[in-house]
Order: C-alpha cells, then structure tokens, then sequence
C-alpha cells in the first residue's frame, strides 16, 4: 500500500500530542446551563494567566480575524461532590495552574461579588461545583483521579 499523496492535495498532518492537559472538573449534579455556565469561567482563569495555552488568532478566507483559543483539547470530567474535594487539595497540593467555582457563585452578578463570595471561606470549606487545571498530563491526571468523562 503506498502512503503517497495523490498530485494536488495536501498529505495529511500527524495528530499533535501534547505533553500538557487542560481538563474541567465539575460537580455531577450540576444542572446543564450550570454546567456551560461553571465551564467557561473556569477556563477562562486559564487563559488570561497560562498564556502557552493560547493559539494564534483565526482567520478566514475573506480575512476576517478571530481571537486566538486555546491550541489544545480542554477535557472535561464530572465527579461526586466528594472527588471533586478531593480533587482540589491535590491539585493545591502540586502546585498546578488552577480556577475554582463554588456554589455561592451561582448568586452572585459581578466580578467583585464572586471575588468577595470566594475570599469569605476557608480553602477546605469551599463548596466546589467546578475546578479547572492545567499541567503536565501525569501531574493533570492525578488530579483528577476518580473522575469520569462528561457525557
């Protein structure tokens, strides 16, 4: 079998395998808008501070530019309230990139508020509805341990 590429078309790229992980963790009984919603926040933490995690712009074939995202897959898991605790403190405990949402979000309108709601509990009294991380794939991996894939 030959593995040429017929005249006039481009050969197919190797898959690009990252050494790192970007992955979402969220609490499993999140409801589905709280789920979008916990998601983008918390890789949102990501990109301002981790800027390796961020591609180069978009354009289209009329030129038209876009924002840059992220150059990788984000991977996002759901775990029992308990996981994601745990989750958490390993995360603090190696020392990785990291975005926390909590319950108390939920109730709050604006930056400050969620800034101020997280500020007013201990680290191990948070109420965890999302994490996010980002690191070496072990190191990510570890993290998550005892997480499934979101359906």
């Amino acid at each position: 079998m030959s593995t040429e590429t017929p005249a006039g078309t481009a050969p197919t790229p190797a898959p690009t395998r990252f050494d790192t992980k970007i992955a979402v963790l969220l609490r499993e009984d999140l409801e589905p808008w709280q789920r979008l919603n916990v998601t983008a926040f918390l890789v949102s933490g990501l990109g301002t501070t981790v800027p390796e995690v961020i591609g180069e712009p978009y354009e289209d074939g009329d030129g038209v530019r876009y924002l840059p995202m992220f150059r990788q897959p984000v991977l996002v898991f759901e775990a029992t309230k308990e996981t994601l605790t745990a989750a958490h403190a390993r995360v603090l405990s190696r020392s990785l990139p990291r975005a926390v949402f909590t319950g108390d979000l939920f109730a709050t309108g604006n930056d400050h508020d969620n800034r101020a709601a997280v500020r007013a509990v201990r680290t191990g009294e948070l109420d965890l509805v999302g994490l996010a991380v980002y690191g070496p794939k072990n190191a990510v991996d570890k993290v998550i341990k005892g997480s499934r894939m979101h359906p």
